[in-house]
């Protein structure tokens, strides 16, 4: 009833050196980012799903821990399971290292592919080729970091049929070594879709937004010139019209959630961007990432 994708990048984060590790699920079920995502920095990612035992996510992490690789996890796991025929898992270890396991009283369609550094399973889908769809799409974005590749699967996933119940929910979980919030954890990405028509769109509507307000710049412009009048002009039009300029840009920053994007001396294009579209009277935070 569950198709999801678990995957370690390296350099998957922008703006974080090293190795990143994530999941990707969709299903017709209520909140399944709630039930079948766990990924932890440095140690790897698990999808739990099918009749998701809820209990393998920590004694997933225990096992990494130690030291088992990802065949070695997914084997512990389901070896002690009186209920693993009815249980699907995916896992990748710390060094990119992956498993899946279908039990036989999964629904049909169910089964996994997996490949160096990523593990695609899926369970109750409308057909054989929901996974190698997922495969395909992520083969084929090898450019992107891994919350966007990620995505890209699920979608291929979700275009490709899906689960056969229909849609309901979409969750998107990536984490690397202090890539959380102000660097304060190691959560770059958490966002859940738990009840929607068309959860996987609307899942990266959400990144998208997510891009805008937590990236980290990729470039950044000196506040002089040109560039100074610009941003004064947005400022000014939006209300914030402190007399020091980087004073008034912390101010508009601190109101509209953009702190992580805000650089001493310069502007990053993006906030540029978007405090003139903003000044212009257009509201939608879910365009700007894509410009």
């Amino acid at each position: 009833m569950t198709f999801s994708i678990v995957a370690r990048l390296d350099d998957g984060v922008p703006g974080i050196d090293g190795p990143a590790w994530g999941v990707a699920v969709a299903s017709k079920f209520l909140a399944a980012g709630a039930v079948v995502p766990s990924a932890w920095a440095g140690t790897g990612a698990v999808a739990s799903q099918a009749f998701a035992n809820l209990r393998y996510h920590d004694e997933a992490r225990a096992l990494l821990t130690g030291g088992l690789s990802a065949p070695e996890v997914v084997a512990a796991l389901t070896n002690g399971d009186d209920l693993a025929a009815q249980r699907q898992v995916g896992v990748v270890d710390a060094e990119g290292g992956s498993a899946s396991f279908t039990g036989a009283e999964c629904g049909d369609w169910a089964g996994g592919l997996t490949g160096e550094g990523y593990s695609i399973q899926g369970n109750m889908l409308t057909g054989a080729d929901v996974v190698p769809a997922m495969e395909q799409a992520w083969l084929a974005h090898g450019d992107l970091p891994l919350s966007r590749r990620l995505a890209a699967a699920l979608l291929a996933g979700d275009r490709a049929g899906g689960d056969r119940r229909g849609r309901q929910s979409a969750a998107l979980l990536v984490v690397a070594p202090g890539a959380g919030y102000g660097g304060g954890s190691d959560v770059a990405v958490d966002l859940r879709v738990d009840d929607h028509r068309d959860p996987v769109v609307e899942l990266e509507r959400l990144l998208g937004i997510h891009e805008l307000l937590f990236g980290r710049p990729e470039t950044t412009w000196p506040l002089e010139g040109k560039i100074a009048d610009r941003l004064r002009a947005a400022l000014d039009a939006l209300g914030y019209r402190q007399g020091d300029l980087e004073v008034a840009l912390n101010a508009a920053a601190g109101v509209e959630n953009l702190e992580e994007r805000i650089v001493p001396g310069a502007v990053d294009p993006v906030v540029l961007d978007y405090l003139e579209a903003r000044a212009a009277g257009n509201d939608d935070d879910s365009d700007y990432m894509d410009r």
